[in-house]
């Protein structure tokens, strides 16, 4: 073969390769990428996937209706596999190499803080959609899940209440990591505020993972000998499933001791014996059981996009607060961004402002003006035998989120971002 054949066949080589890598840059340049970052492995996979999964099919309906700003959304998944340090690695990945322009995900707060400088660094955006500790304000961050007010304090209250039981000793029980402490330090002073003394509290933390809660739930038995009470729980993960457990096993029923959880809805029940658990209570802004039509259409459609998907288990997929949240969040950032007409950062997070989105929750949920939280209702729910909940208190509007809370010292006026 001569000289000059080859030369040519090399240049025809390199011009089909630019060619293809043109082509690639101009159907990339077709499309939005977003990124989801969520636990699909390791302890918090039993919480995190169902997010990843909604995510999907809220980026599947938006492309069916055309897009945003004419062009189809592309999901980049990564899975960061319940390890904190990774949760920072994947998220520079999908910022920096993936090119996102928005990144959905994070459950617990310990993955939130880790990714917090890669997102500030970058000037990218992240969407949290998990209830929460608050005592955090960031630009580069839109929660769409509940701060203590909207979830902590009213679950607490009820407690208290009449219609609640009237509780008056409290064990705060929790995995151990920023939200559960930072959580039971607003609690603690909200209760002695209340009047709550301190030898009335018990403050009990595991480690991720932790499966034995033999001791644990004696402990609580022989404390509510010394009166009315009650455990507010903020376990998270798979930590749950032999929490709750051994609770029936020790025969704790919630008419001794009710259980109120901010950390478990109906994807973490899915799989347990609910029977012994009837009456214990989570406190979340939405529950699957509540009634109204867009919630009726958001659970068809999930159970619909769950079969045609080959889901596991799909004839018994459950919509959750954290799921709703996740939705509304991407419906958000979709109207933001045709009404930035840009997915540049500053232009969107200056288009978030008032957004709002019909929910399923049955009510108008809107994002603040000014400290990037969604105001929203506060229900409570007690626990079913199918593992449902049924509503028992529920706030008559949305509540504005108070990331700073006022029972702790030096947060006044801190709430505006």
């Amino acid at each position: 073969m001569s000289r000059r054949i080859i030369l040519k066949a090399a240049a025809a080589g390199a011009f089909a390769l630019a060619t293809s890598t043109c082509m690639q840059a101009a159907l990339a340049a077709d499309t939005i990428k977003v990124g989801i970052l969520h636990s699909l492995s390791g302890t918090m996979a039993i919480s995190e996937t169902s997010l990843k999964d909604v995510a999907l099919m809220t980026i599947a309906e938006i492309n069916a209706k055309g897009g945003v700003l004419g062009k189809k959304l592309e999901a980049v998944v990564v899975d960061p596999a319940s390890n904190w340090p990774l949760f920072a690695e994947k998220a520079r990945q999908l910022v920096a190499q993936d090119k996102v322009a928005v990144v959905f995900g994070c459950w617990t707060s310990v993955s939130r803080k880790s990714v917090l400088p890669v997102f500030k660094e970058l000037n990218s955006l992240l969407f949290y959609p998990v209830q929460y500790e608050g005592e955090e304000l960031e630009k580069n961050v839109f929660y769409t899940g509940a701060a203590p007010n909207q979830q902590a304090i009213p679950a607490v209250e009820y407690l208290m209440s009449k219609d609640g039981g009237g509780a008056r000793r409290f064990v705060l029980l929790g995995t151990d990591y920023v939200y559960p402490r930072t959580t039971n330090k607003i609690l603690r002073a909200f209760l002695k505020s209340k009047g709550v003394k301190d030898s009335d509290i018990s403050e009990v933390y595991t480690p991720f993972g932790h499966a034995d809660y033999q001791t644990i739930v004696a402990n609580i038995k022989k404390f509510s000998t010394g009166g009315k009470t009650a455990v507010i729980s903020t376990i998270n993960g798979d930590s749950n499933v032999p929490f709750y457990k051994e609770l029936g096993n020790a025969g704790l029923k919630a008419t001794d001791v009710p259980v109120v959880a901010f950390s478990v809805g109906e994807e973490e029940l899915r799989g347990i014996d609910t029977k012994p658990l009837l009456g214990h209570l989570a406190a979340w802004n939405y529950f699957e059981s509540v009634k109204n039509p867009v919630n009726t259409a958001f659970i068809k459609q999930w159970k619909a996009y769950a079969v045609a998907q080959k889901l596991p288990n799909a004839g018994s997929v459950v919509t959750n607060d954290p799921m709703e949240a996740t939705y509304v969040g991407i419906h958000m950032w979709a109207q933001a961004v045709e009404k930035a007409k840009s997915t540049d950062t500053d232009k969107v997070i200056a288009a978030m402002a008032g957004q709002s989105v019909k929910a399923p929750s049955g009510f108008t949920l809107t994002m603040d003006a000014t400290n990037h939280h969604l105001h929203k209702p506060v229900m409570i729910g007690e626990i079913k035998a199918d593992g449902q909940f049924n509503v028992v208190w529920k706030t008559k509007e949305p509540i504005r989120a108070q990331p700073w809370s006022p029972y702790i010292k030096g947060n006044e006026g801190k709430q505006k971002l």
